[in-house]
């Protein structure tokens, strides 16, 4: 199935669809229901931290290793207080130190391409972000550094478990890859290993890692790969519920 690259631009003044606005935050988009994608956490400054609280989110899902949680100069100064509303739960979905992870998948996950041996390596870790979205008090925003590939891959799950469709899935990982190709237009702190991508650069890669992703997501069977890794008929029932399906 042939599914088209996202659009090019939006008119001026039209909002993309799912787009989130919270001061700060980069690469944010809502998944479905009370669930929400973002990329790093410390992006956020602490007016767009009342706007993720007021919106009803108490759980924030944290996709990186420990290694890579840090502050950057960069980043806005957030007052203590500011997070005192948050749950913040370390969820990494891959294990950096094992070395068939770090042959596949060059220099780290950046291509749904390697979606499936991400969850063939890691099903446990992957099953542990699900049951984190379960036990999660109130709505959920899931980050990982980019937003793009952890939490494009568990974003594809979602969707998949809430029956979104082809279209849905695929437009959703295409939005984060422009979002985040648009942040490093700008970057304050270069990537050591991305840059920002023209049109013709972009579009081939929005088309493959498209197809490359709808093929992992239907190939997967998530609900089935869930219950055989651990997690619970009640906990499916509180993850759909969340995604309000």
């Amino acid at each position: 199935m042939m599914i088209p690259a996202a659009p090019l631009g939006q008119a001026k003044g039209q909002a993309v669809p799912g787009t989130v606005e919270w001061e700060g935050a980069v690469n944010a988009w809502h998944v479905a229901g009370d669930v929400f994608r973002m990329g790093r956490r410390e992006w956020l400054t602490e007016s767009g931290w009342r706007q993720v609280h007021r919106r009803g989110i108490r759980t924030v899902i944290d996709l990186r290793n420990e290694a890579e949680i840090r502050r950057r100069e960069t980043d806005p100064p957030v007052r203590a207080g500011a997070l005192a509303g948050f749950d913040v739960v370390l969820a990494p979905t891959d294990d950096p130190d094992n070395r068939e992870f770090r042959e596949l998948c060059v220099p780290y996950l950046n291509d749904p391409a390697c979606y499936a041996d991400n969850a063939r390596l890691f099903p446990h870790l992957l099953a542990r972000v699900f049951k984190a979205v379960a036990a999660a008090e109130g709505g959920v925003v899931i980050h990982c550094s980019a937003g793009r590939d952890r939490s494009g891959m568990i974003a594809a799950m979602l969707q998949d478990l809430a029956g979104d469709s082809d279209e849905a899935i695929v437009s959703g990982y295409q939005r984060s890859m422009r979002g985040i190709n648009e942040h490093l237009r700008h970057a304050a702190v270069p990537h050591p290993h991305e840059r920002f991508l023209p049109e013709n650069v972009l579009v081939p890669l929005l088309e493959s890692r498209g197809k490359s992703l709808l093929q992992f997501v239907r190939s997967l069977n998530t609900a089935d790969y869930l219950f055989r890794h651990g997690v619970t008929t009640p906990e499916l029932a509180a993850i759909l519920g969340k995604l309000g399906r």
